[in-house]
């Protein structure tokens, strides 16, 4: 739509350069958006929860396995569709001989992120004017709660990627139908083909919802446009289901039956906590936009379908998924969108308090990061050394060349723009985006091995495959959880049985594999079992894993009995 103003296709994302250094500037940010995408994707194993699930499907899917019905060890049925599996199945299968598949996997994050933010600019350009776009992206990467979670093997990268594109499609909807149509279509497609149903819900919903409340988007165009898109999107969402259906009909029915009941609980005061410091600093600013615009918020279409976008996100969000945050952000599309466009009428002492908070914030964070690292490396300060060595559960230092040089790149990069910037509304969103992305730059690069260190479960299932006898018939298992089950596929390819009660075990099995909590009492499963191994994460004093293999004796007495 055209919201009043006149663009050119070809000059999308331009921002005027009006400032001497500006050029000089641009080309900087950009080089930072760059680093933004890429730190932190590869150089550490999959990390509990979030990719322990898909690092099991992924690495099915590389030996030809689960392909249209994505399922993790110890799954039971489809959590998500295939589309994101598939292309981090394929990025892992490309680049798998010089990176370990999970890195390599990874990887196609790159690709989804870079879809999104330059969905993001142009939705700015489109609904605000020719350099707003920057502005937004600025805003959408400076989000506390955007880093982590593209940086994650998880589904909800790609849906994000589907669903930006499908909020700029409805902007551009009435002045250019067709390109509109294709992009809309397409997205709704993408966000289902990667988390389901419930993210094709609310483009639709959108969609639906616009002419029904305002009558700006009662238009025959903007009919053509949602009818056009219906159709460009049924190849996404009628093939993969009926190739499951065709397969697997059971698959089919559940996936189908959790889709339409949703998480079967309602998650919304869970949201709105965690929306205050996920979506900072987006929020603040929007909430600012919303008040400042409040006579034109229900009059305007740009505001109408940012508003509309938001609350169906929310509405459909709070009753479609678990709680967890990276479900959440969806929501910092239009956040964002509108905190882009409402930063120029944002009072010059409000700003410079924002610009300053950032400025001391990734100071002060970037002067801890690069202090830990050198009382990890030289033992001073000494308490430092101390703390560092506890929360990363080694006494070993590391020193990479090329992590050294990145760290060095983004901290003066940082360096330089804040200390060039001029005081002003535009600048403030400038320095959050370059600190986040230097405070993430700094941690995934000076302090990524002892993060992995602390978060991984390489070394510990390592070492319970090496301990495992070289001949057994089975594994019985009791209280290993959904996400070690999936990363004890991944690095050992072992199978496991669960039982319901630390006593009860199939007959045939040999070995015994318990997960204990430090909160209950020791679980064994009983006299004629022996612990050959134990062992837990270095860091982790809750959880630990114990192995025990049947005694020989009660090993025939079971085979004589049949006991289960």
């Amino acid at each position: 739509m055209a919201f009043e103003l006149e663009h050119d296709w070809q000059a999308h994302l331009a921002t005027p350069r009006a400032r001497v250094g500006e050029r000089a500037k641009t080309h900087l940010l950009i080089l930072l958006c760059i680093a933004w995408i890429f730190l932190g994707l590869i150089g550490h194993e999959p990390w509990k929860p979030d990719e322990a699930q898909t690092i099991s499907i992924v690495k099915n899917m590389t030996e030809g396995k689960g392909l249209l019905a994505p399922i993790a060890a110890g799954q039971q049925s489809i959590e998500y569709p295939p589309l994101y599996y598939w292309s981090a199945a394929g990025s892992g299968k490309l680049l798998s001989t010089i990176l370990p598949l999970h890195d390599a996997a990874r990887l196609i994050n790159s690709v989804w992120m870079a879809i999104t933010l330059l969905m993001v600019g142009m939705l700015g350009r489109e609904l605000w004017g020719v350099g707003i776009g920057r502005q937004i992206t600025f805003v959408f990467i400076a989000s506390i709660g955007l880093v982590a979670s593209s940086h994650l093997l998880m589904p909800q990268v790609a849906s994000l990627a589907g669903l930006s594109m499908t909020l700029y499609a409805l902007a551009l909807a009435k002045r250019r139908p067709i390109r509109a149509s294709a992009l809309l279509g397409s997205g709704i497609g993408i966000s289902f083909l990667a988390t389901g149903l419930a993210s094709a819900l609310i483009p639709i919903a959108t969609m639906l919802l616009l002419p029904i409340l305002f009558s700006q988007w009662r238009s025959k165009s903007f009919a053509v446009v949602a009818a056009l898109s219906l159709l460009v999107a049924s190849p996404w969402l009628s093939i993969w289901p009926w190739l499951l259906y065709s397969t697997d009909p059971v698959q089919f029915h559940t996936w189908w039956h959790n889709s339409l009941s949703g998480s079967g609980t309602v998650t919304y005061p869970y949201i709105l906590r965690t929306l205050l410091w996920y979506s900072w600093p987006a929020l603040p600013i929007a909430a600012w936009g919303a008040w400042r615009y409040r006579a034109v918020l229900f009059i305007k279409p740009k505001m109408q379908l940012l508003l509309v976008f938001f609350v169906a996100s929310i509405i459909i969000i709070g009753v479609a998924f678990e709680r967890r945050e990276i479900h959440i952000l969806p929501i910092l599309l239009p956040l964002a969108a509108l905190a882009g466009g409402s930063i120029e009428t944002l009072k010059r002492g409000a700003a410079g308090a924002l610009d300053w908070f950032g400025l001391l914030l990734f100071g002060l964070l970037g002067a801890l990061i690069w202090l830990g690292w050198f009382a990890m490396l030289t033992g001073v300060p000494a308490k430092i050394a101390e703390r560092m060595q506890f929360l990363a559960a080694t006494q070993e230092a590391h020193l990479n060349i090329l992590a050294l040089a990145a760290a060095l790149t983004v901290t003066i990069i940082w360096l330089f723009v804040v200390s060039n910037s001029q005081r002003s509304n535009r600048g403030a969103l400038t320095n959050w985006a370059v600190g986040m992305t230097m405070a993430w730059g700094l941690l995934m690069t000076l302090w990524l091995p002892w993060i992995d260190n602390a978060r991984g479960y390489k070394h510990v299932f390592e070492a319970l495959n090496e301990a495992m006898p070289a001949q057994y018939a089975c594994i019985n298992s009791y209280g290993v959880g959904a996400a070690q089950t999936a990363l004890l596929d991944y690095y050992t390819g072992l199978t496991i049985q669960p039982q319901r009660s630390p006593r009860s075990h199939h007959p045939a099995c040999d070995l015994y594999l318990v997960q204990e909590d430090s909160r209950h009492v020791t679980l064994t499963p009983g006299d004629d079992w022996q612990l050959i191994w134990s062992g837990n994460r270095a860091l982790d004093r809750r959880e630990s894993f114990r192995l025990f293999m049947r005694r020989p004796s009660s090993s025939a007495e079971d085979k004589d009995t049949g006991q289960y």
